[in-house]
């Protein structure tokens, strides 16, 4: 007896004190499980607070043809009756696949489901779960992206924003018995609140509706491959519409050609063309290259390294001011001006702006513009020459958007950007992105720029975005498309206008970029202007710009 007690104490000796605290930590695996409880995503609303994504109820189908107590056929004709997209023989050919577990649903609302209980089927199964939705569908689809089954981010603000709108995950430890089953006493109390912040971005869902009208309506009378519009606000960047088309819905993206989910106007570069010549002219108003009162002499063409350069229209100008250079589009006095600038200080300045760089906007896909490099560019003439008319180089056209602003907004690079902050259901921010800015041009530079693109919309290439009673800035653009393997494609071109409005106090940028119209008439001023002008008239509705001039009777004019 004595060994024997002498032998339990020391094996209590073993568990009570030498393996104490490997066994406490065994029962606690065996006595607790983690739940994860289920947090939904925070909901993304635009900048009047209509709601844009969100999470809601849904519910999975299931059918166990073994377990049903009516036919086959009589169930198949009653569900198909709640189905609009299904038919009784569809149904009836997945009833006989197997047996059981067979989904004929994944998502669907609340309303259907009811209707499907209240059939009180045996053999009928639906299982709630949590899905994302889209109640705007395709109108704003190139911004927010999608969330794809497994509930992750795919393209716009719900990829590139996942730690914003993604909750933190909560896991609760819960104690169980013996048999494992969880002990009441053990859940957690008042735990599982969170916050109810939603992801308020800085698009107008009203304008945005008015530029994809007015887009889908162009691309379609020029059977155009593609086309965006981009409307931003100068002062700090933000972006008031941005619109591709053609789009998608992602309420049911699988049904979509993948490319669509890229937004190129943040992830394709093109050649600017002639919507980059007031930024050159910008340039050489900085270097000292010229002066607000220089004129040039276009005689229709001229050679730069043996090569022949024309305007787009072949026309002679004669004597033009800087003003008639955007008016006319020359090309001929754009080479002229830009060869008075050093090749290496032209060079630095296109540097200087971020042509080769990311912008930083909030989106996926951002990507920089292409420029050659500076021994390539500075030994030729030619390269500084084809860059004073915008090609030779490659941008976004939301980098297009940001040096357009820079001249708006008194000569500062602001970040573009559609996140506006975390706000509360009283509308008050918890959080706001900060961007930095670069001063690129002098006030008085863009202020002189700005107020020569105005000639364009009351003079030249740009009078058919002219709209009574407003100053508006504008300009054309008229580009070759460049290959993938280099030179151009034969018959392919990229129209485009960009605007800036009201000139006498510059705040809004309008861009409009048409891919590959077709036809003979095709060009910035007939494809693109137009659709600017409606998209203007919406933003000075929308945002109450009052008129710069008073608007004579006879200048008053329906809008299409």
């Amino acid at each position: 007896m004595v060994v024997a007690s002498l032998g339990l104490g020391w094996r209590l000796y073993q568990l009570q004190i030498l393996q104490a605290s490997e066994l406490q930590q065994k029962a606690k695996q065996q006595q607790t499980i983690g739940v994860k409880p289920y947090i939904p995503r925070r909901s993304i609303i635009d900048s009047q607070g209509n709601v844009l994504a969100t999470d809601r109820l849904v519910y999975a189908l299931f059918v166990h043809p073994k377990l049903f107590s009516l036919s086959k056929e009589e169930i198949a004709k009653n569900l198909a009756q709640i189905l609009s997209d299904r038919t009784p023989q569809e149904l009836l050919e997945q009833f006989n696949k197997r047996d059981t577990g067979i989904l004929i649903a994944a998502d669907l609302p609340e309303d259907t489901a009811e209707q499907i209980r209240q059939l009180r089927f045996d053999g009928i199964e639906l299982n709630e779960k949590y899905s994302r939705f889209y109640p705007q569908q395709e109108a704003i689809a190139e911004a927010i992206g999608y969330v794809d089954r497994d509930y992750k981010g795919q393209a716009g603000v719900e990829s590139s924003q996942r730690n914003l709108i993604k909750r933190d995950s909560l896991q609760f430890p819960i104690r169980r018995d013996g048999q494992g089953t969880i002990i009441p006493a053990s859940l957690p109390q008042k735990n599982l609140n969170f916050d109810r912040l939603q992801l308020q971005l800085t698009l107008d869902l009203r304008l945005q509706r008015a530029a994809r009208s007015s887009l889908k309506q162009q691309l379609a009378k020029y059977n155009a491959k593609r086309g965006a519009v981009i409307v931003m606000d100068a002062t700090d960047g933000s972006l008031l519409s941005l619109v591709c088309e053609p789009t998608y819905n992602p309420n049911r993206y699988q049904e979509y050609n993948v490319e669509l989910f890229k937004n190129w106007t943040v992830a394709d570069l093109y050649e600017p063309g002639s919507t980059f010549k007031p930024i050159n002219i910008a340039i050489a108003l900085e270097a000292g290259a010229i002066q607000p009162n220089t004129y040039f002499y276009d005689d229709g063409s001229i050679t730069v390294d043996g090569w022949n350069i024309f305007n787009a229209t072949r026309e002679k100008n004669g004597s033009l001011s800087l003003a008639r250079v955007l008016q006319t589009s020359s090309n001929i006095a754009m080479v002229q001006m830009m060869s008075r600038l050093n090749r290496k200080d032209y060079y630095q300045d296109l540097k200087n702006l971020g042509i080769a760089e990311k912008i930083g906007i909030d989106l996926p896909g951002d990507a920089a513009g292409h420029l050659k490099s500076k021994e390539e560019f500075t030994a030729k003439a030619i390269e500084s020459a084809t860059a004073s008319f915008g090609q030779g180089f490659s941008l976004t056209p939301m980098k297009l958007v940001q040096l357009q602003a820079a001249l708006a907004n008194g000569g500062k690079l602001v970040t573009p950007h559609v996140v506006k902050g975390l706000v509360d259901t009283k509308g008050q921010f918890h959080w706001k992105p900060t961007f930095t800015n670069k001063t690129v041009f002098s006030p008085q530079t863009s202020q002189a720029v700005v107020e020569m693109m105005e000639t364009v919309v009351a003079k030249g290439t740009g009078k058919p975005a002219k709209i009574p009673g407003y100053r508006i800035g504008g300009k054309t653009g008229t580009a070759q498309k460049a290959g993938a393997t280099g030179g151009y494609i034969p018959g392919a071109k990229i129209t485009s206008f960009v605007a800036i409005l009201p000139v006498e106090a510059p705040r809004y940028v309008v861009l409009v970029v048409v891919d590959e119209p077709k036809g003979g008439n095709t060009f910035g001023s007939t494809v693109a202007a137009p659709v600017a002008k409606s998209v203007m008239e919406a933003l000075i509705s929308l945002q109450g710009i009052p008129p710069s001039q008073k608007i004579e009777p006879e200048q008053l004019t329906s809008s299409p």
